[in-house]
């Protein structure tokens, strides 16, 4: 194979004790994917279920979802010659199908999408040296351009300013920088041995690329003014995946043989959390709130869903066989997860509990009052009220606004709980004060006036 950290002759067999009959983990698959991926706080009650299976290409890799959300890119490396691999397969997120399917010339990896969505950019090799990037005009679905970088190129991340991207270089230990204005290297950085993922800090300052070879074990932290490594920071067992949360405080890492996930404190590098997760964590994807981390588990088919406000695995999603790379829609209601080894993407709902708030305004007898209270949640909650009673003449409807016309002067306490069938109704108290109408006198407001004579 033209890069050594794909071996599909291994796969079927585990070599790593304690999983005997358990395929081998394929390092260099769930690598390929790492860089690139895709994120009012969210409530942490969810129950995501997947909701449609599509299918691809021969082996998925890779998932990036263009920022207006409307298409799925998915990297298909194959290793067999049917049509299939060695493909780009383009998913239509409104119907979930695949609409164009892509051929890349050899073994297409890593990808990532500019921030104005014009252009992907994929990492292939060509023969058992020569490592490109293809960039693919996503208007027309062609490529529109080919870059040399370094030998066995893997993952792929753009600055967020979309003028640079960042490539690893799995088998010549380095990291190409490339120009997206003229498509051309401007800079090759010697970094650890065996890198594989790597991620933007959101302030564009700063490239984490995971060192997963020879014993690192790390994430190399690179200067993106001056391209040199600052910093090197020991991370667990077999490290491939990093994420940003959207505030840039915090990198989420996964470490595929130690089945856990290091977040590391980015203001000191310092790793100050390990959450265990799934057998064979591979790569992760952050929600744009920053509320969730939504890691794949090649070895067990599932998805580990992690609050990165406790840290703790909230939920664990069945998804298909062999599960590498996911990406999360730009609102934050799917994830696409792509499944090597059945060759489909699943297609995660991100459901979350309802939040309720607002402080509607006193209203007046027989005038006409309408407020809306503020309702977020997936699927769509309803409102109800659950304790006292709303003035005569007003009315709740089942998104959340009061209106009508009061009837009745007083003060009204009531509760109104929203509800989805996640986790708990948010529950609301609410005072609405009615008074009576304001007086306009026999001639209205001609009674204001002073009259000069």
């Amino acid at each position: 194979m033209p890069l050594n950290v794909i071996d599909p002759s291994r796969r079927g067999s585990n070599a790593r004790s304690g999983h005997p009959g358990r395929r081998q983990r394929t390092a260099g698959l769930v690598a390929a994917l790492a860089a690139g991926l895709l994120f009012t706080t969210s409530p942490a009650a969810h129950a995501d279920t997947v909701t449609s299976t599509i299918q691809v290409g021969t082996d998925p890799f890779v998932v990036a979802i263009t920022p207006d959300g409307t298409r799925a890119y998915v990297t298909n490396i194959g290793h067999v010659t049917n049509g299939l691999s060695d493909t780009v397969s383009v998913i239509d997120t409104a119907t979930n199908t695949v609409t164009a399917t892509i051929p890349i010339e050899e073994n297409p990896a890593g990808m990532a999408i500019t921030p104005d969505g014009t252009r992907a950019y994929i990492t292939h090799s060509v023969g058992d040296v020569v490592g490109q990037v293809a960039v693919i005009d996503t208007a027309t679905n062609t490529i529109v351009d080919t870059i040399d970088v370094g030998s066995g190129p893997i993952g792929v991340a753009i600055t967020p300013d979309g003028t640079h991207a960042y490539i690893t270089n799995v088998n010549g230990n380095t990291v190409s920088v490339i120009d997206t204005a003229t498509n051309s290297v401007t800079g090759t950085i010697d970094v650890g041995v065996g890198m594989l993922g790597v991620a933007i800090i959101p302030d564009g300052t700063r490239a984490y690329v995971t060192d997963r070879w020879g014993g690192s074990d790390s994430v190399s932290v690179i200067d993106t003014i001056t391209e040199t490594v600052t910093s090197t920071i020991d991370v667990g067992d077999d490290p491939i995946g990093v994420a940003f949360t959207p505030d840039g405080t915090r990198a989420y890492v996964t470490n595929f043989n130690g089945d856990t996930v290091s977040v590391i404190d980015t203001g000191t590098n310092m790793v100050v959390e390990t959450v265990t997760v799934g057998d064979g964590p591979a790569l992760l994807a952050i929600t744009p709130d920053g509320t969730r981390a939504y890691v794949t588990n090649m070895d067990d088919d599932t998805v580990s869903v992690i609050d990165t406000g406790t840290n703790t695995v909230t939920t664990t999603i069945d998804v298909g066989d062999g599960p590498t790379g996911v990406a999360v829609s730009p609102n934050g209601a799917h994830a696409y997860v792509a499944n090597e080894q059945d060759n489909t993407v699943s297609v995660i709902a991100i459901e979350q509990a309802p939040a309720l708030s607002g402080i509607p305004p006193a209203g007046a007898v027989g005038q006409p009052y309408e407020y809306a209270f503020t309702l977020t949640g997936r699927p769509n909650p309803t409102t109800t009220v659950t304790a006292g009673a709303l003035p005569d003449g007003v009315k709740l409807s089942a998104d959340g606004v009061l209106s009508g016309t009061p009837t009745t002067t007083g003060r009204f306490e009531f509760t109104v709980t929203a509800s989805n069938g996640i986790g708990d109704g948010a529950a609301l108290p609410v005072v609405l004060e009615i008074t009576d109408a304001p007086s306009t006198g026999p001639f209205g407001s001609l009674e204001e006036l002073t009259w000069p004579f």
